[in-house]
């Protein structure tokens, strides 16, 4: 019970602490607003360039766009807590560190899901993008588990936020490199071979290419080894990200750097 109270109630405390400043004001235009002109911006170039139709657009970045909280989100959860000094005393707790780890990442998973969905509704109501009622279940999965995974990516870069000064740089190039590798708004067989191959590597490219064939009828049995492949990929970052969590904060403890800036 005491690791299940960490994981949700120690999760939402933490973002609530961590994020005090979140406001409607801040929120809408940066969570919403960047994702909304993404979308557009996206969708009216590719109309011109006869690349492919507002769906092609719409589903890659309405799924991208979960990186906006996910990637940069898991990234502030790191650093924030380096800047507010609360990082030490924090793992001076004899709290399991798994359910502590975790737990940071269910808000933003959520807050995630909440940014792809937007985007979906905009493509909806201001683009030239249809979605089949019977779609939206299975759109729904594919779109938790590519989610989940590029909060794995995100939680990657946040532990390395414990060793790194400059983690908020990272993200940035990270973020935008999802834009070209995973497939968004370029074809992946248009890319260079070298390029495609970096981006099977990438959380979120089968989770879009799964979206898409959801998004034009295709039945989720239909989709289940991209989304298979999605799931392992966001597992092998989850896994990874825990152990350079692990290692940091030993690490850390020893040269007394936790909360160094």
């Amino acid at each position: 019970m005491t690791s299940v109270r960490i994981f949700f109630v120690g999760g939402l405390i933490a973002y609530r602490a961590l994020f005090n400043w979140l406001r409607p004001a801040i929120y809408i235009p940066t969570m919403l607003g960047g994702p909304l002109f993404q979308i557009l911006f996206f969708t009216y170039l590719g109309r011109y360039a006869g690349v492919a139709d507002d769906g092609f657009f719409v589903v890659g970045n309405a799924v991208q766009t979960c990186g906006m909280a996910c990637i940069y989100g898991m990234t502030m959860t790191i650093a924030n807590e380096r800047e507010f000094s609360t990082l030490s005393p924090l793992l001076a707790t004899p709290a399991r560190r798994f359910p502590l780890f975790l737990g940071r990442a269910l808000p933003l998973l959520a807050n995630g899901l909440l940014v792809s969905t937007f985007g979906f509704l905009v493509g909806l109501v201001l683009l030239d993008f249809e979605l089949a009622a019977g779609s939206v279940p299975p759109l729904a999965v594919v779109l938790t588990v590519t989610v989940a995974s590029c909060t794995a990516l995100g939680m990657l870069l946040g532990s390395i936020g414990l060793r790194a000064r400059d983690v908020f740089l990272g993200s940035n190039i990270v973020y935008f490199l999802t834009l070209l590798l995973c497939g968004v708004n370029i074809p992946r067989d248009t890319l260079p071979d070298w390029l495609a191959a970096l981006g099977e590597a990438v959380p979120l490219t089968h989770g879009i290419a799964a979206a898409r064939e959801i998004a034009t009828g295709a039945a989720l049995a239909d989709v289940a080894g991209l989304v298979a492949r999605e799931a392992a990929t966001g597992l092998v970052y989850a896994a990874s990200a825990y152990g350079l969590f692990r290692l940091f904060e030993t690490l850390g403890r020893r040269s007394g750097s936790l909360d160094a800036q």
